[in-house]
């Protein structure tokens, strides 16, 4: 009896992988075979040769890494790419992006959600965690790409009972979806935002309901103080008396957390993680970054992220990688912290932990969904390779990703888009802009008082 082919067989490629230690390796001439959107085997390509397989791809001078993950964004948002610039943090809310965003209409979300889509796949994301509103329109974006996505419909206290419960049915409604690609949060968007009594009613209905809470929390040091003067406690210590610890949880940034929030982190009744997206704290000129070895430290993983392209001006994941290490090195001042190998492992398994898929994506392993990015190094930046790690994260690029796949399906080939049209959305969004963009009106969605 003849074997079913196998849907992919990718062949002559160097793979990361983790040991049982989930220490970083490479295999070096290895084939990885997928069947049913999973990874069924990775072995030598000589072991392959004589497999049938729907399709094969030969990523000679190419290395096969877990896709990455881009764990707190605002899809939508690259709509307003470049719209609000060298500004502080609350000038950027209040006279500018609040106020466009009370413009957004569902169109205009869908379209800045594809365009996003592109942009990630084009760099090698695979999933992307996102917190925003319209987000019926998101998943349906999700659905038709071919992308993996942990969603949340964003709310605030200001919006009344309804925000909240939005944000539960649109989780419900959407968990599963996509063929199981669509995994879904409760999105409370703040402490200084959503008030303790729906923080609290959030966290029960998370605890009924089986879902994980995405949560902006100790954003940077600014809220922490005024947190600190006008309650007496730390959005993080909000976190705690509100119940949120004791689900799981997503933080985003982080960079306000004090060692005094570490003990209650550590001590969590839920799954906590935290996401860094370092760009956007450099541009905003924000005092602190995530604590990254602190949160190691006590075991918590952190997730790398890119925040929306309003702030970060971009979705480059493989950036936030290499700054993320640089960043470390520089605050900690210790050149042995992260190494390339540690900024891989968060890039890889630390972020799935991050988003709830631990064990379900983040290494390219038998019984994992085959997310798999095809990297070239052949590139002169990217040659000789001395150790591959660090050319991996310190010389590559997200424009050296050739190939993008998820579940086992190729959703970009030798850097082309096979499941969206960019130029038609580019023109479109731009006949929406001028109305997006006005702000003459006056009405913003909320106010950042933190």
């Amino acid at each position: 009896m003849t074997e079913t082919p196998a849907d992919l067989i990718i062949t002559g490629c160097t793979v990361l992988v983790h040991d049982d230690r989930e220490r970083i390796g490479f295999e070096e001439d290895a084939a990885i075979v997928v069947r049913d959107g999973v990874v069924e085997s990775v072995t030598g390509a000589a072991a392959v040769e004589g497999v049938a397989a729907r399709e094969r791809i030969d990523a000679r001078g190419q290395v096969a890494l877990p896709g990455l993950i881009n764990c707190h964004t605002h899809a939508p948002m690259v709509a307003l790419r470049g719209v609000a610039e060298d500004l502080p943090t609350d000038e950027w809310f209040n006279d500018v992006v609040w106020p466009i965003e009370s413009n957004l209409t569902e169109k205009d979300v869908e379209l800045g959600a594809r365009l996003a889509c592109a942009e990630m796949i084009r760099a090698g994301v695979t999933c992307f965690a996102d917190h925003y509103f319209a987000m019926d329109a998101v998943a349906a974006v999700v659905e038709e790409c071919g992308m993996r996505a942990h969603l949340g419909e964003a709310y605030f206290s200001s919006l009344g009972p309804q925000g909240r419960e939005k944000s539960v049915e649109f989780a419900l409604r959407h968990r599963g979806g996509a063929g199981g690609r669509i995994t879904t949060a409760l999105a409370p968007h703040a402490p200084y935002t959503v008030d303790d009594a729906d923080l609290a009613a959030t966290a029960e209905l998370a605890r009924e309901h089986g879902l994980p809470v995405h949560i902006h929390a100790a954003e940077n040091r600014d809220q922490t103080d005024v947190s600190l003067n006008q309650y007496g406690v730390t959005p993080i210590e909000i976190l705690r008396r509100t119940g949120i610890l004791d689900t799981d949880v997503l933080i985003a940034h982080g960079t306000g957390i004090l060692d005094r929030d570490l003990p209650l982190l550590e001590a969590a009744g839920g799954r906590v993680a935290v996401a860094t997206a370092p760009r956007g704290y450099l541009k905003f000129a924000w005092p602190t970054t995530t604590p990254v070895r602190a949160l190691h430290d006590i075991g918590i993983p952190v997730g790398l992220a890119t925040d929306g392209a309003a702030s970060n001006n971009s979705l480059d994941v493989w950036e936030s990688m290499a700054l993320t290490a640089l960043i470390q090195k520089s605050t900690t001042g210790d050149p042995r912290w992260l190494t390339s190998r540690q900024a891989l492992h968060h890039a890889s398994l630390q972020s799935a932990r991050a988003i709830g898929l631990g064990d379900v994506i983040g290494s390219i392993a038998p019984g994992r969904r085959a997310d798999i990015v095809l990297v070239d190094i052949t590139g002169p930046h990217t040659q000789p390779v001395h150790d591959l790690a660090a050319t991996l994260v310190h010389s590559a690029r997200s424009s050296d990703v050739r190939t993008t796949i998820v579940d086992g399906h190729v959703l970009m080939r030798d850097r082309q888009l096979l499941t969206l049209d960019v130029p038609s959305v580019v023109r479109e969004l731009g006949e929406r802009m001028p109305a997006l963009v006005d702000r003459g009106h006056g009405r913003r969605i909320q106010d950042y008082k933190t």
